[in-house]
């Protein structure tokens, strides 16, 4: 009886426990990354602009100090999204339920326009990545949403248009989502290919969906691990939300 007691205190003190991001170094065929999983029913969020002046946020210091008037912080971050030179998205990006950019479905320059491409999608306490034209025509009720490109992997295949031995090598990031509703963020340590990055979702995280984020921009905060990666002022950013008290160290 004693025993059964303290089994369901402990699974009850689990269930209540704040939802972190578990951050691990990893190495994959020989680079290193860093991997970020976060649970179907985190508190993961978008963030832009800040709240009351609608001047981009920028930095992950900044989300840090809007998210401190509701008393809350940052568990983990990530750059999510391209964006333009004045930060504005370059496809669909909703924050909390509010569309501030449209759905982009042509072909165009640079990665973001090497179709196909997809939407991160936080909804209904889960994490979806969806490729665009699905988006299109399903139009599921995204709380949280940003349009990137290009897909890593589409329903369990690397996009087609991606060569294993390209000498394009960027410090890559990007996001992988299972069925059951999990998030992978992903971030590397050194400059790889598209190719060998979207390995990591499909091969080695199991992932059917991936989405890329970012190269050139690939940022992190992961105070876990000691990261906070500092640079030129972001665009979309993805972010878990903790309660002020939370211990991240």
């Amino acid at each position: 009886m004693l025993r059964t007691r303290l089994c369901a205190a402990l699974a009850a003190c689990l269930l209540a426990a704040p939802a972190v991001a578990e951050c691990r170094a990893e190495q994959v065929e020989g680079q290193g990354y860093v991997i970020c999983a976060v649970e179907a029913e985190a508190d993961l969020r978008l963030f832009l602009n800040e709240a009351e002046s609608g001047v981009p946020l920028g930095s992950f210091a900044s989300i840090d100090r809007q998210l401190a008037r509701e008393g809350k912080r940052l568990g983990f971050a990530m750059n999510a999204g391209m964006y333009h030179s004045d930060r504005s998205p370059v496809g669909l990006y909703i924050e909390e339920g509010q569309e501030a950019a449209p759905l982009v479905t042509r072909e165009g320059p640079g990665n973001f326009g090497l179709l196909p491409n997809g939407v991160f999608c936080l909804r209904d306490g889960r994490a979806e990545v969806i490729e665009t034209l699905r988006y299109a025509q399903e139009r599921p009720d995204c709380r949280h949403a940003s349009q990137s490109g290009p897909m890593l992997v589409i329903d369990g295949a690397l996009h087609p248009r991606f060569l294993k031995h390209s000498d394009s090598r960027y410090i890559r990031n990007g996001v992988g989502t299972s069925d059951d509703g999990r998030a992978w963020f992903v971030i590397s340590d050194r400059p790889v290919n598209f190719h060998r990055f979207a390995r990591v979702f499909r091969d080695h995280l199991g992932a059917d969906q991936a989405l890329y984020f970012d190269g050139k921009v690939s940022r992190l905060y992961a105070p876990r691990l000691g990261r906070n990666d500092l640079g030129f002022p972001l665009g979309p950013m993805v972010g878990l939300v903790v309660d002020a008290e939370t211990p991240l160290d």
